[in-house]
């Protein structure tokens, strides 16, 4: 589950990155560029999918935890998104990889 979640706030991170106007985008994707194209309700859907990450850790632990959890994960995935991804390094199969692993670790121990 927090595999799930850290998948979550890395979603959330990178469209309310592709959402800056002082990023260096990259639109090879449809999504991304309709993120670009649309800020508004990108933003919109960035935080609330932030939210929702926040509250499902909430619910699998601790508010205190929670929140020391949630908030290491948001500076932690925040600033790999921001060197990353203007080097072209993150792209969807990194991500869906890393995923698959976490969970593989996760279900492993």
């Amino acid at each position: 589950m927090i595999a799930f979640i850290s998948l979550n706030i890395f979603l959330g991170l990178y469209i309310l990155y592709n959402t800056s106007k002082k990023a260096t985008l990259m639109s090879n994707l449809q999504v991304e560029r309709w993120i670009q194209q649309n800020p508004r309700p990108s933003r919109l859907l960035g935080v609330g999918i932030l939210a929702l990450a926040y509250g499902l850790l909430i619910s699998l632990k601790a508010i205190g935890v929670s929140s020391l959890i949630y908030f290491f994960q948001l500076m932690t995935i925040g600033s790999l998104i921001i060197v990353l991804t203007p080097l072209k390094i993150i792209n969807y199969k990194l991500v869906l990889g890393l995923f698959f692993l976490a969970i593989l670790i996760e279900i492993l121990n």
